[in-house]
């Protein structure tokens, strides 16, 4: 049966990294803890696909080997060189090591590199040969901080360099920093963006141009809700470096669950981005941890959508009478109407949709378990795909998305709505 969720094969997975379309085959790299279902020192792990639905998992890609990464290889991403791919990720060595559990530091205070490692096949990585600190440890701290300085991101612009966006925080503010190279050996620091009053650190930041508009997402910590996933539109220009972010945010996803994105561009060249589904509790094989559905991401009249992949929404192209296995719902909702999917109730409220969780969270009181989209621009629209632990729904075609970890859903659907399965599962 395929599988629209790529989920943890054992242990920990959290950011998805190094997420790139190379020679054929998507390959999606992944922070991972492999000992256990709880977060560790980090590794890579790595699994690949030709569809975006059939992912194969591979031996661990990254793993520490040397000062600059010797407790932790972070996230970070990927882009194609002459025929060969290249990883650039941030290491990290801990200031002091947590007696009691040597997986992890004591204070979250540690030191952070920028790495670069690359392969001639996209499988095979020279981890004791093959790594080199290509950005070390930020010491002006008037541009960034040692410690939270992390997730480059890559790219090739336009006049044929290289370059990377990294998070990082000055002052207790989160910011951007933009670095240039000619080659992925070395690198030159350009400049920085930040935006007044977002969070004190900004995480796994991505920049990119889809439908003429420059898009940026990033995780910024610490805002009043929380560590959140969000984007916006900006204007960035290339050769200066310079970034111009207003103070119009909305989330990657309303249900608050998802963290960490990351995009690529897939065979045919539209911009998809995963993300990771934050999860309260080990699923049922003791792992932990899953990535969205590729959403393929669009601009219209200053609005990001994010729509589900084209390839994996043709697969759900059987009606079903019941819920089976891996499902997809469909439905239109008017004010007041309500869907009951297994126990997670979607409503249309004050023109709103709101998600309500509750009832297949497993008791979690202290988790937040109600969401709602922003007032809607016209209908109530939903797709939902359901997937035993996980809920993704698209509210008019992308405008607005709600994904929601959960548990031990039954196996009812209440409501007027049509249910459909992929076109080679048995009902």
């Amino acid at each position: 049966m395929k599988e629209i969720h790529l989920k943890a094969p054992r242990g920990w997975i959290n950011d998805p990294n190094g997420f790139i379309y190379y020679n054929g085959e998507y390959h999606l790299f992944y922070q991972n803890f492999p000992y256990a279902p709880r977060w560790g020192r980090m590794h890579w792990g790595h699994a690949v696909s030709s569809d975006l639905m059939n992912w194969k998992h591979l031996d661990i890609a990254l793993f520490p080997t040397k000062t600059d990464d010797r407790d932790g290889c972070f996230s970070g991403s990927a882009i194609e060189k002459d025929g060969a791919m290249h990883l650039v990720y941030t290491g990290v060595r801990y200031d002091v090591p947590d007696p009691e559990n040597t997986n992890c530091c004591l204070d979250d205070k540690f030191t952070a590199a920028q790495l670069h490692i690359s392969s001639e096949d996209g499988f095979s990585f020279d981890n004791f040969r093959g790594k080199t600190t290509v950005i070390p440890p930020i010491t002006d701290t008037e541009i960034g901080d040692k410690n939270h300085t992390r997730d480059p991101k890559i790219w090739r612009g336009g006049d044929g360099n290289y370059y990377v966006v990294l998070g990082s925080t000055v002052n207790n503010q989160g910011r951007l920093l933009f670095y240039k190279s000619a080659d992925l050996a070395h690198w030159d620091y350009v400049n920085y963006a930040t935006a007044e009053g977002y969070g004190w650190m900004w995480e796994c930041p991505d920049y990119f141009r889809v439908d003429g508009s420059d898009v940026l997402i990033f995780s910024p910590m610490g805002t009043k809700d929380g560590n959140q996933a969000v984007c916006t539109l900006v204007d960035f220009d290339e050769q200066s470096c310079s970034m111009k972010i207003g103070s119009e945010f909305q989330f990657l996803d309303y249900g608050l669950d998802l963290y960490a994105p990351q995009s690529t561009t897939d065979k045919e060249g539209r911009r998809i981005v995963v993300a990771w589904l934050r999860m309260p509790e080990p699923m049922d094989n003791n792992s932990i941890g899953m990535f969205s559905i590729p959403r393929v991401c669009e601009v219209k009249d200053g609005h990001i959508f994010f729509r589900p992949h084209p390839d994996i929404r043709a697969k759900f192209t059987r009606k079903a009478t019941s819920p089976s296995g891996i499902y997809m719902v469909k439905a239109s909702l008017a004010e007041g109407e309500q869907l009951d999917i297994g126990g997670y109730i979607i409503r249309r409220e004050q023109g709103r949709i709101i998600a309500d969780r509750t009832a297949v969270i497993r008791n979690h009181e202290e988790l937040r378990n109600i969401f709602e989209t922003p007032v809607l621009s016209g209908n109530a629209e939903i797709e939902a795909y359901v997937d035993g632990n996980m809920i993704e729904f698209f509210v008019n075609g992308g405008e607005y998305v709600i994904t929601n970890a959960v548990y031990d859903l039954s196996d009812k659907v209440i409501g007027n709505a049509e249910l459909y399965v992929m076109d080679d599962t048995e009902e």
